[in-house]
């Protein structure tokens, strides 16, 4: 039986194998100069080299379910996925004082790897059954959009059961490749059930995300690339993102077979983390429950069998959390101006604790950048918390007396320093909690400034950096309504100053002494104007000289002391 799948590797040897049912011939990508041409090697699983223009073998067995190389060296996917290119990230690599590679599947035709699984599966099926019964699977997102892709190019029926709160834009991408859409049930597992009731009801082949030989083995195929794009090139780690774990154990069949010193290093959210808590327990774990902030990776319970391969063959699982993605987000934009969804940048996220926490400097590195359907309304909440997971950001509760000028002084003790955020607000009694963040170059210069504050008389100043309720709640809460002594002294106004260092100190110097700034709130958001929400007891006898200030200080300001919003939720009534 003769084989048509030919891999191009630029210059390499011929590879064969033969079963009992035939010769399969496999030209592959084995650079005599690679690591991954030790005849020892070959030979460990069945390869063996003869004559100077090609390895051959002949093998005495028919492959099995699990003979994952051979499974992966005839996958069927390049009739819908591209060889997705391997980056040098140099900015990045420099940063790291390693040299880190992405391997760009976020520039496949559906923005991420999963149709390599999908179609590969699809495409090995009975097409006479398929044809005329249809695929089937349930998946909120990538998963779908690979079978829909799949099904448009196979010519057959797809249905894709979608939980009810799937965002429209990604029910939109799946239905605009011809599949059906189903929405069904409040989650993931109910979707399932769903999909696998049609599959039971019509005979519809069920395409799982991840738990499945052909699914797998499509994923595999990214491992083959990577070695053909590394030939000649030592690689020290392969960075991979992982759910269900396929994508994981696709790489890992065949890099431990090939180049067995290389390490396969998996990454997790901390949100979902099945996998570690799985080789941690040494079973299968279902977790109680997974966040969805990375939900291309938010899976409760690993595959059967994508955790029998990952038990044999993966090194380690690396955790990151929220803030370390976003700031791999930023990372990957910074680098190539292309914006990766959270579980795309889990890789990179992975990558840089790594290098952290090993202190190792001039290894190879390789990150599997495994997509890029980032739902828009998430940009918000990466750019907030990139910084943070950088350690570019730190967030400071600061303890300050009640009187006039005390905010002005805080100001001054912070002079040199660039400030992104200032939330205070008026309370009446004896002492303020002023909410501060400070750009940094890193976590070590956060003791430096609590130590700058302490010179300068603050004595009580917490680091909240770390603080969820902090970071996501509080600072967006701090305020509310004055006591009843502003009733009638408080005067409103949204200032605007050009975003430079300086500025805002600047406008808070010119004001008078026994001006007392009773709701402050700013916010850099990286644009070149700075915005402000002040609130001042200003005097009656008084007005007059605060309008001349007002009019003297050079920013463009509107009064909002009778907005409805103000009105209502700020001022005492």
């Amino acid at each position: 039986m003769g084989l048509g799948f030919v891999w191009s590797v630029g210059v390499g040897r011929k590879v064969r194998r033969q079963s009992r049912c035939g010769q399969i011939a496999v030209r592959c990508c084995l650079s005599a100069s690679s690591a991954s041409v030790r005849d020892e090697q070959l030979e460990a699983f069945g390869w063996s080299s003869e004559g100077e223009n090609g390895v051959y073998c002949y093998i005495a067995c028919s492959p099995t379910r699990n003979d994952y190389l051979e499974q992966v060296l005839t996958s069927r996917v390049y009739d819908v996925a591209v060889e997705s290119p391997l980056e040098e990230a140099v900015q990045l690599s420099s940063r790291m004082r390693n040299t880190l590679w992405l391997k760009r599947e976020d520039m496949q035709p559906v923005f991420s790897f999963k149709l390599r699984g999908a179609y590969n599966m699809m495409a090995k099926a009975d097409q006479e059954v398929i044809t005329r019964t249809g695929v089937v699977c349930a998946s909120a997102g990538n998963h779908a959009q690979g079978v829909a892709l799949g099904a448009q190019r196979l010519g057959v029926e797809a249905t894709i059961v979608m939980p009810e709160p799937t965002p429209m834009i990604k029910v939109d991408a799946v239905r605009r490749r011809g599949a059906q859409i189903l929405l069904h049930g409040v989650n993931f597992d109910e979707a399932k059930r769903k999909a696998l009731e049609i599959a039971d009801r019509t005979g519809a082949l069920f395409i799982p995300p991840f738990d499945h030989p052909d699914v797998i083995a499509g994923q595999g195929t990214i491992g083959l690339e990577l070695l053909r794009q590394c030939s000649g090139r030592k690689i020290d780690s392969i960075f991979v993102p992982v759910g269900g774990g396929g994508l994981i154990a696709g790489i890992a069949t065949v890099i431990k077979r090939l180049r067995p010193e290389v390490k396969v290093i998996g990454v997790e959210s901390t949100e979902a983390d099945a996998l570690f808590q799985s080789l941690k327990a040494g079973e299968r774990v279902k977790l109680p429950a997974v966040g969805t902030f990375a939900d291309g990776v938010a899976v409760i319970e690993v595959g059967e069998e994508t955790f029998r391969i990952c038990r044999q063959l993966v090194d380690e699982v690396i955790v990151v959390d929220n803030d370390e993605i976003c700031a791999a987000i930023k990372d990957v934009f910074e680098e190539t101006r292309s914006i990766l969804e959270p579980a795309g940048a889990l890789s990179i996220a992975g990558a840089k604790a790594y290098v952290d926490r090993e202190k190792c400097t001039g290894r190879n590195l390789v990150a599997i950048a495994s997509g890029a359907n980032m739902n828009f309304d998430r940009l918000r909440h990466v750019s907030e918390r990139a910084e943070l997971g950088e350690g570019r950001e730190a967030v400071l509760a600061v303890r300050i007396p009640e009187k006039p000028g005390a905010f002005k002084a805080l100001i001054a003790a912070l002079k040199g320093l660039s400030v992104t955020e200032f939330n205070y607000r008026f309370s009446g009694s004896q002492d303020a909690q002023v909410f501060i963040g400070i750009a940094v170059r890193g976590r070590i210069e956060i003791a430096s400034i609590r130590e700058t504050l302490c010179i300068a008389g603050y004595d009580d100043v917490e680091d909240l950096s770390e603080n969820e309720l902090a970071k996501l709640h509080v600072r967006h809460l701090v305020g509310g309504v004055g006591p009843t002594s502003l009733r009638d002294a408080e005067r409103v106004y949204r200032v605007e100053f050009p975003e430079r260092p300086g500025a805002l100190l600047n406008f808070l110097l010119q004001m008078k002494f026994e001006w007392n700034i009773t709701l402050f709130h700013y916010r850099n958001h990286g644009t070149d104007v700075g915005r402000v929400l002040v609130g001042i007891d200003v005097p009656d006898n008084d007005i007059s000289a605060f309008n001349e200030f007002l009019n003297g200080v050079g920013y463009p300001f509107i009064e909002e002391t009778e907005n409805p919003a103000y009105q209502r939720f700020l001022r005492n009534k």
